[in-house]
């Protein structure tokens, strides 16, 4: 079994959700989604949210979002990052 499960993660992510909102992830494929970008970024040399224990960049996303030091962005938050970052 992996640990934290599925529904672990699930509920960390949208613990933040305020009661009568939709909740951020309502699927694992949002999960997987979010913790294969992470990876990505950290092979690519972003710096580790979480003590570093030279685990395998997956490992660490998936960790990192455990912890609650990463957050998944519903569609609308990302469109309103995409635009505030093109104004900078």
């Amino acid at each position: 079994m992996l640990h934290p499960s599925y529904s672990d993660l699930m509920k960390v992510v949208n613990s933040e959700v305020e009661s009568g909102d939709a909740p951020v992830v309502t699927s694992r494929y949002s999960i997987v989604m979010a913790t294969a970008k992470r990876a990505r970024q950290l092979i690519a040399g972003d710096d580790a949210l979480v003590p570093g224990n030279g685990g395998k960049p997956l490992s660490v996303a998936v960790e990192e979002l455990d912890e609650g030091k990463i957050k998944i962005l519903n569609e609308a938050e990302e469109e309103t990052e995409e635009v505030s970052e093109t104004e900078m």
